[in-house]
């Protein structure tokens, strides 16, 4: 079971600002990104957000709480 980083997702839902300053990009897992994507359904990235993908991931920063998680499952050997 691998992982991708897929779509963004705001961190404040309370910003009166348009910018894309409190988005991420968030870990998924690969098989149900495309899913997701495909079918409009929503997804859990490792963090825990739950969201439909619609944007391109490269454009923001990795979502801190997912990276930790993935770190620590790729040095399990997860």
């Amino acid at each position: 079971m691998g992982f991708v980083d897929v779509e963004v997702e705001t961190k404040a839902e309370t910003s009166n600002d348009e910018g894309d300053h409190d988005r991420f990009s968030h870990y998924v897992r690969k098989d149900q990104a495309t899913e997701s994507m495909v079918m409009g359904t929503p997804i859990t990235a490792l963090c825990g957000k739950v969201w439909v993908p619609s944007r391109d991931p490269d454009k923001y920063k990795i979502c801190p709480t997912c990276k930790e998680l993935y770190e620590l499952l790729s040095s399990n050997g997860s």
